[in-house]
């Protein structure tokens, strides 16, 4: 592995959140502010939030020795889809939540129909941005391209992903199932790790990696969403809400399964860390443009929310 020691995390990040943001403002700016849905569709999307998933197809774009302003359509769209998977998540028939990013939910700034609509609205309109770039993007991939990612990305938000892991979480485990670690990690292997390894393929796929790449960086991603879940559950015991933008404790009210839960918090704390190092080998023979991809990877597990 080389040495990234130089490479300043928290720069790039600022700098890539600042693209994303320019870029959604652009995509909606053409919508009358003044509509409902619109606001409320832009209360939750420009809450502030990490960009994390957009700043990860970046980082892989990257990572193939790239331009990756090509995968800014992509990036876009993924950040527009897990907007509204937060907002159908905080809905009283889900997780209930009345904060989202140090602000009201969306249901509670606005009503739950329509914080419903909200969420249905900026789902469909992702996949409108995939299909028509030119308006918005200087750059985008071509025609067969964007059909590849508009299949990855459904994909990961449907049946066989996102939505069938918020399925399982909301729904009682049964006690004849004899491994609730195994089906806690299939929950959040879909719930949350789907997009993540999704929003990673498609900065590679956007640029033409090949197939080898492609399959590497999935590796990654697979190992980091995991982390990525771990490292939540752990916030949601030792986070401060202030920063969190959210309550702490929740999880332990709601009797909730989480990985401190089953396998106690020090465990889990050693699982994140070991799925981080196991995501940073999978790109071992990756050169210094992977450096963005290693930093977030150990960022993940030592975030603050």
């Amino acid at each position: 592995m080389m040495n990234n020691i130089n490479f300043n995390l928290q720069h790039y990040l600022k700098e890539k959140r600042k693209l994303v943001n320019q870029y959604l403002k652009l995509i909606f700016q053409p919508y009358d502010q003044t509509r409902e849905l619109i606001m409320a569709m832009d209360h939750s999307l420009m809450a502030g939030g990490k960009r994390l998933r957009p700043i990860l197809s970046m980082a892989a774009a990257q990572a193939c020795g790239k331009d990756f302003l090509l995968a800014l359509p992509a990036c876009c769209a993924m950040e527009i889809i897990h907007t509204y998977s937060l907002i159908h998540d905080d809905l009283p028939a889900m997780d209930d939540d009345d904060l989202r990013r140090g602000l009201p939910t969306c249901h509670k700034k606005f009503s739950e129909a329509t914080a419903i609509l909200a969420g249905d609205a900026l789902l469909t309109h992702a996949f409108n941005v995939l299909s028509n770039p030119q308006p918005f993007f200087e750059i985008y991939p071509d025609n067969d391209t964007r059909l590849q990612l508009i299949s990855i990305f459904s994909a990961a938000a449907g049946i066989q992903g996102m939505v069938e892991g918020q399925m399982l979480d909301i729904q009682s485990y049964q006690p004849g199932q004899n491994n609730r670690l195994a089906h806690l990690k299939k929950i959040h292997a879909l719930k949350t790790g789907k997009l993540i390894t999704a929003s990673v393929e498609s900065g590679a796929v956007s640029v033409g990696a090949d197939l080898k790449t492609i399959v590497k960086l999935k590796c990654y991603a697979d190992q980091i969403g995991l982390a990525f879940q771990v490292a939540d559950d752990i916030l949601n015991i030792e986070g401060d809400p202030e920063i969190m933008g959210k309550s702490a404790g929740s999880d332990e009210q709601n009797d909730k399964m989480t990985f401190p839960a089953i396998i106690g918090l020090d465990e889990s704390k050693k699982y994140a860390k070991m799925l981080v190092e196991n995501a940073i080998d999978e790109i071992s023979n990756f050169d210094e443009t992977a450096a963005p991809l290693r930093a977030i990877a150990n960022y993940i597990i030592n975030r603050n929310h």
